[in-house]
């Protein structure tokens, strides 16, 4: 591809799942003024977000990308303690799926397996809203967490860990009026102990150590979720293939210390898994990873036929930029910015093909028409341009 690579975010959470911004339109007025020309929607088991998606990115002349993300159980690994893409979960697989149909059309079996985990996601979270009054109870702090106002508030109908985290950051802070000292004591008594090291100031940490210490593993609110929470991988990249989209792998890549999971240590052997699952896109969370690994993963994967894209998430309370850095906070390298254009540009002529009922870059079997990437990439460059100027 010769022409000047646009930038890209082709992976954002919305407040549709849960985000660092407060609207959707937060989200693209940042990357309107960021430079960032093509960004892709990329929330937990929803699709709710797609109608606003394009309204807004239309005012803003942005390309969008209509994609979503689903946590899936391989349960082979999760039995020989395999970690894939979670750090901590062996056999827990987070996949995305890239260019689904807009308006989407999902019906049938698909959609009721999306139904039951959002039903089944929902209710993981108030059975740990109702553990975190518990211990509010116990330690008589006069105040609760109502699971209802939370997501009637925070959510826009699905709610998750992180939304109770800052429910009860908003409430601690309320009760002692901002005190410092009165939080920081407060904390550490519903920490059992353990220290604050967030100064109070900064909320968005705090909301990550209230849900570290005690909505996770080992804390006095977690729950352990349920089988039915997680589908298996096959059903997942079905379920997007149903919905006109490209199943895609989201790598975890290198961490601070270089040590990557069991799967995805050798990416030649990554690769060859992928396939075996018809698996042939992937994306990168830029700023998890360095540079070096960034650009030996995505360019050993972009010569080896698949769809390569990075994103930011923002699926934390931190509200970085749009713009997408590495770990280091260096802005991607050409070679980078190439990559991740040439995937986006496959995924914006894929989602337009789908969207006129025609077989896009990857057929309803999984199959993906890598012999002719290059004329995927042109089209849709035309397209993308076309919107952005």
């Amino acid at each position: 591809m010769t022409v000047q690579p646009l930038d890209v975010n082709a992976h954002l959470h919305t407040p549709y799942s849960f985000s660092a911004f407060d609207s959707l339109s937060e989200a693209l007025d940042m990357a309107k003024n960021e430079g960032v020309s093509v960004v892709g929607i990329n929330d937990f088991n929803s699709f709710d977000g797609y109608a606003e998606w394009s309204q807004e990115c239309e005012k803003r002349k942005l390309y969008p990308l209509f994609n979503v993300e689903f946590i899936c159980m391989q349960e082979e690994y999760r039995a020989k303690g395999i970690l894939v893409n979670d750090p901590n979960n062996p056999g827990r697989t987070y996949i995305s799926g890239k260019g689904l149909e807009f308006p989407i059309r999902l019906s049938g079996k698909p959609a009721e397996e999306i139904a039951d985990v959002r039903r089944e996601t929902n209710d993981h979270a108030k059975q740990m809203c109702d553990k975190m009054n518990e211990l509010l109870a116990k330690i008589n702090a006069d105040f609760e967490i109502n699971f209802e106002k939370v997501k009637k508030e925070f959510t826009k109908g699905d709610i998750r860990e992180r939304h109770l985290a800052k429910a009860l950051r908003i409430k601690i802070y309320k009760k002692f009026n901002d005190n410092a000292s009165e939080i920081t004591s407060f904390l550490e008594r519903i920490f059992r102990g353990k220290k604050l090291n967030s100064h109070v100031e900064d909320t968005a940490a705090v909301e990550n150590e209230i849900r570290g210490n005690l909505l996770k593993m080992g804390g006095a609110a977690f729950v352990v979720e349920g089988p039915k929470a997680f589908l298996p991988m096959s059903t997942v990249c079905n379920i997007i293939l149903s919905a006109g989209g490209i199943p895609t792998y989201p790598f975890l890549a290198d961490d601070e210390k270089d040590r990557f999971t069991d799967f995805e240590r050798d990416v030649k052997k990554t690769v060859e898994m992928l396939k075996k699952h018809r698996i042939y896109s992937v994306e990168f969370i830029t700023a998890r990873n360095s540079m070096k690994v960034l650009e030996q993963y995505s360019g050993y994967l972009h010569d080896h036929g698949f769809i390569v894209t990075f994103g930011s998430e923002h699926n934390t309370p931190d509200k970085k930029p749009v713009l997408l850095s590495t770990r280091e906070g260096a802005p991607l390298s050409k070679k980078l910015k190439k990559i991740n254009y040439a995937g986006a540009c496959i995924v914006a002529a894929h989602q337009n093909a789908i969207k006129n009922r025609i077989t896009g870059y990857v057929d309803m079997n999984g199959k993906a028409d890598a012999e002719n990437r290059e004329l995927w990439i042109k089209e849709g460059n035309k397209l993308i341009r076309k919107i952005v100027g």
